[in-house]
């Protein structure tokens, strides 16, 4: 499957985002704004230093640009002052002309006509750079001016805030890098129409049920090519889901090990990574997990798992089809249709191979950039069909070998060709292989055999440089060859090419016993050939430069003694991998040494206590050694000058190294080292940018953060020994996340917090001992502050006046100062319930969300009625609750879940959006049960019931009721109250299990058999333990066309469904 577009056939995007601007107009206010926007939506612009500029751009600049998805120039009222911007831009539209690059322009506080007509304040700046230029340069700079003038851009005037206006600019940017592959180009995919076509069957877009869609077939078919046209149709189209995924590469981005107890931190990861793209928060810890995931529940997403081999996969991000809204799609694409069926996906599309008309298209795109042969040339290309086979792969990666060569070179290359293609996959591989120069062989199996995908920019700093001095070069090269992909700056090669990159080192010194010296490879991947090394003192092992070795499908009775001169021998190992089930792995009580050539370190569950006391990290990178028994690193202060990555979660550890040489050190992460009761002095550590200490319980102070300007996110979760955080945190001036749940003895916050102007989240959940924060400060990017069962805090925290978002329930807070209103930003106060608030007519114009903490409390004051902004009022568990109030008509969702004394509701529900949750409320009075029947609902209400009452004049057994009108009735949108009562279909279910269901209604004309319309076609119904005991009602709004309509009322459920509905017409 391959595009028509010749210009973006092989284009290889190494940045999501360009930006050219103008320094000292934006760079300190307007551009740093929108950088940190961009990162909260997890976009990684390419950043250049204004400062440093020259007088022309140079050839890396020029790269940098063609490498670029998008070029986003900023054109402010000096812009045309610089000659650098000039050219930059200059080249920007060559690039979008040429090469398919999205271009966006913003015209901050300068009028677009200005710029195309070099007219003005603007004209005048740019004549001035244009003296002393030649005409041609001042030629190439004013079209340009005028055609990025014409690019319906962002006019700040536009717009009421700046802030606004930025965040409408990263959603658009957001949204066009999601969208990697425009759909207009779907027709220029050979074969891909039929694809989507028969693929939207499959989903049933019109059902507002959750599928789960699976596609499979063999590799190298199409399957990520046709899902990714698939989900990019899906983004563009009306079907408005709300947030959309596309996990790819799951299979080796989350390979679970066999066995392995460890196997929950790759799920994880998995989820993390999950929810971050969902929720555009990049990021995402562990503790906001199920925040995260509470959002995701009620929309209509898009899912996309991409080449899933494991259900745990799927287990991870889709067990249940309850775990998304209505509507909500979930595609799955795998080489085993047996996972989805036991999955329950009973919906799969086979990738069929292509017909001999599209095979020849498929080969002809990447030969010839056409559908068709150029003259001459038809017999040969049928001939090399025949004998390359049916995948498109192949015929890929053999079309781009042969692209821009004569006829001659064809004909010159078909002896070796016919000698070596039998339809069987590797040897067209191999082919297009040997074509390499030496150089690029090794780059093509050193990625196969280390790095098969991750982000560019990273898997370059780990290559050596000697040995890769040309590495973009040979990225190039390879992606020219079709060997590899690279997809917004990260790599991706596919599974059948990273196979014969392994097999080509396996081969290399024999796969038969007679012949087999696994210790001469190079590269070393399987399990057994790893063990034998390791195993074997005599083993000549000097050439082996990596090892991954992932234990997983060793038979019980394997079992391997690692001797302890294993690594003795291999002086030039660079990258060492070990991980999976190593319970029948033996390791002696300590290591000789380890090479001292290392750059990356990567051992779960490593065995000994310390590494080996001669090991030298001079060369090594990252170091992750989790679930480990280290309790320590080793003695002596080791030089650590390369060192950017480390993490050491682990209960043993107790002390850390000295890392006063670790100046490169970026990313420390020591979750779950309970052991360890303080950390190493960190002055030295200036680069680092994450610091992990979640669970350290152990941990009773910080070290000096005074040289921590770089440090962007802090997590503390549950170091529950940490008594105050060090004053000199105020100097983590970028720090944009900060963490402190579950610090338990944490009194205060240092003032010197007002300093971190960046500070986006701030997380104190659970902080019980926390009696006072900060006064006299304004926190300035604080969006989010969260203090929820801070027990003991007395004081409203007045240290933002930019919060959107303040939890402040189960907290002793019961005032809200006067200076809240004017918080205009702020979107959500949550506090709980006191008489006190009642005397602060700002609380009631602020606070959002109301929590009834004080269990004891037997009825509300009435003048709850007057919170303007309340839109949830949660009374869960407040078991000596006896009556309800009047409630403010702006409330949109009442939780009295588990209220078992309550029995009068002196209040009528007059906004038709609430939604009302009675559960468990038994003792209501019948009074009460008729306020909530009566109630105007769109959302689903919920009340204790042992039958549908005969309030519903339209009642039946089972799921459908039929309504007879009379005939004034017809060609009206007509409105009706519904209710449902549930039965378990299962009786063994789980006694304590937690449900998520939607009810599903629609109507059809019994005369015609025709849908009627009747929007939005489903409801989401409470989570609830069990439903039995209760009703559940909602309104209807049916356009009506008949006087019999027959009503169908449905659960998504494979527990529950529907044993008596009712249906009364209201107008």
């Amino acid at each position: 499957m391959i595009s028509n577009s010749s210009s973006s056939l092989h284009r290889t995007w190494l940045h999501n985002v360009f930006p050219s601007f103008h320094g000292a107009d934006v760079q300190k206010s307007f551009l740093s704004h929108i950088w940190k926007e961009f990162r909260r939506k997890g976009i990684e612009p390419y950043i250049h230093d204004d400062t440093v500029r020259g007088e022309v751009i140079g050839p890396e600049l020029q790269k940098t640009i063609q490498g670029s998805k998008i070029a986003l120039v900023l054109l402010s009222k000096r812009y045309a002052s610089s000659p650098w911007c000039l050219d930059e831009l200059t080249e920007i539209m060559k690039c979008k002309k040429n090469l398919g690059q999205t271009v966006m322009a913003i015209f901050y506080e300068v009028d677009p006509t200005d710029v195309k007509k070099q007219a003005g304040d603007f004209g005048k700046v740019f004549r001035q750079t244009c003296e002393g230029k030649t005409t041609e340069v001042i030629g190439e700079w004013s079209q340009a001016l005028t055609e990025v003038a014409t690019i319906a851009g962002y006019h700040s005037i536009n717009w009421a805030t700046e802030a606004e206006m930025i965040e409408d600019i990263a959603t658009d940017v957001s949204n066009k890098l999601i969208n990697s592959t425009p759909s207009r180009d779907i027709d220029d995919f050979v074969g891909m129409e039929a694809h989507m076509e028969k693929l939207k069957q499959l989903l049933c877009l019109e059902s507002d049920e959750v599928r789960m869609i699976g596609i499979w077939g063999p590799p190298g078919i199409g399957k990520s090519t046709i899902v990714r046209c698939l989900f990019n149709q899906l983004f563009e189209s009306n079907n408005k889901f709300q947030q959309s995924v596309f996990l790819d590469n799951v299979r080796a981005t989350y390979a679970i090990p066999f066995c392995s107890g460890h196997y929950a931190a790759k799920m994880d990861n998995l989820q993390q990574n999950f929810m971050s793209q969902i929720t555009n928060h990049k990021n995402i810890q562990s503790p906001h997990l199920k925040a995260q995931e509470d959002k995701v529940k009620d929309k209509k997403v898009l899912v996309v798992l991409d080449d899933v081999d494991q259900s745990l996969h799927l287990e991870a991000i889709a067990k249940e089809t309850g775990w998304f809204g209505p509507g909500s799609r979930i595609i799955v694409t795998t080489q085993d249709p047996n996972l989805l069926k036991a999955h329950g996906i009973n919906d799969i599309y086979k990738v069929g191979f292509p017909e001999e008309k599209e095979l020849k298209e498929i080969f002809c795109m990447y030969a010839f950039g056409q559908r068709f042969p150029k003259d001459g040339f038809e017999n040969l290309v049928w001939e090399i069909i025949h004998l390359a086979g049916k995948l498109p792969l192949a015929l890929r990666v053999i079309g781009s070998y042969l692209r821009g060569m004569c006829m001659q070179q064809w004909q010159k290359a078909l002896p070796t060709l016919r000698s070596r293609l039998d339809g069987k996959i590797e040897s067209v591989l191999m082919f297009s292989y040997d074509a390499l120069c030496e150089e690029h062989k090794y780059l093509f199996l050193f990625l196969t055999s280390l790095f098969p995908y991750g982000k560019i920019e990273k898997i370059e700093d780990f290559l050596p440089k000697k040995t890769f001095s040309n590495f973009r070069q040979g990225i190039e090269v390879l992606v020219e060859k079709s060997l590899i992909s690279i997809v917004f700056g990260s790599l991706e090669i596919d599974s059948l090419l990273i196979q014969l990159g392994r097999e080509i080192v396996r081969r290399k010194y024999g796969s038969k016993p007679s012949i087999r010296k696994p210790g001469k490879r190079q590269f070393l991947h399987d399990e057994r050939d790893i063990c034998e090394v390791l195993s074997d003192d005599t083993a000549g092992s000097s050439n082996v430069i990596g090892i991954k070795l992932t234990l997983s499908s060793m038979t019980e009775d394997e079992e391997f003694y690692i001797s302890e001169r294993a690594f003795e021998r291999m002086s030039n190992l660079q990258f060492l991998t070990i991980g999976g089930d190593c319970s029948r792995l033996h390791f002696p009580p300590s290591l000789n040494s380890i090479s001292r050539n290392l750059i990356s370190l990567n051992w779960d569950q490593y065995p000994m206590t310390c590494l080996p006391s001669n090991f030298y990290p001079q060369s090594l990178i990252s170091l992750t050694m989790t679930g480990s028994k280290l309790e320590k690193l080793w003695d002596k202060n080791k030089k650590l000058k390369n060192l950017k990555i480390m993490n050491l979660s682990s209960k043993s550890l107790k002390e850390l190294p000295d890392l006063s040489t670790a100046t490169n050190l970026e990313d420390l992460r020591l979750g779950g080292c309970s052991s360890l009761v303080k950390l190493t002095d960190l002055s030295a550590v200036t680069n680092l940018e994450i610091l992990i200490l979640d669970d350290c319980s152990s941990l009773v102070e910080l070290p000096s953060l005074e040289n921590a300007t770089n440090l962007k996110t802090l997590s503390l979760k549950s170091c529950s020994s940490l008594v105050e955080l060090p004053s000199s945190i105020g100097k983590a001036i970028n720090l944009k996340d900060l963490t402190l749940d579950g610090c338990s003895n944490l009194i205060e916050l240092p003032s010197s917090v007002g300093s971190l102007d960046e500070l986006l989240m701030l997380f104190m959940n659970g902080c019980s001992k926390l009696k006072v924060l900060p006064i006299n400060i304004n926190m300035k990017s604080l969006t989010e502050l969260h203090l929820r069962n801070c027990s003991v805090l007395e004081t409203f925290p007045e240290i933002s006046t930019n919060i959107k978002k303040l939890h402040l329930t189960r907290t002793a807070i019961e005032e809200v100062p006067l200076g809240v209103r004017s918080w205009s930003r702020l979107e959500e106060l949550h506090m709980s319930y006191c008489e006190n608030l009642k005397d602060s007519p700002h609380a009631l114009d602020s606070i959002t969300d109301l929590h009834l903490t004080d269990t004891s409390i037997k009825e509300l004051g009435p003048w709850v009625e007057g919170f303007s902004r309340l839109r949830r009022l949660l009374l869960n568990g407040s078991q000596k609750l006896e009556s309800l109030p009047q409630l403010p008509d702006s409330l949109l969702f009442l939780d009295a879940e588990n209220c078992v004394s309550l029995e009068r509701l002196d209040c009528s529900f007059r906004n038709p959006e609430m939604s009302l949750n009675f559960y468990k409320c038994f003792k209501l009075n019948q009074e009460a049960r008729d306020v909530i029947l009566q109630a105007s609902n769109r959302p689903v209400a919920v009340l204790p019931g042992g039958e549908v009452p005969a309030y519903f004049s339209h009642r039946a057994t089972g799921s459908s009721v039929t309504v007879k009108l009379d005939e004034r009735s017809l060609d009206k949108s007509l409105r009706f109250k519904a209710c449902i009562m549930l039965v378990e279909k299962v009786h063994n279910a789980p006694p304590y299990s937690s449900y998520s269901m939607y009810v599903s209604f629609k109507v059809m004309d019994k005369q015609n058999g025709l849908i009627v319309p009747c929007p939005p076609g489903h409801l989401h119904i409470p989570c609830a333990a069990t439903f039995i005991g209760h009703l559940y009602t909602f309104d209807l709004e049916v356009d009506v066309t008949s006087n019999e309509l027959c009503f169908e009322l449905t659960v998504y459920s494979n527990e529950w469904e529907v044993k008596e509905c009712g249906v009364l017409q209201l107008s």
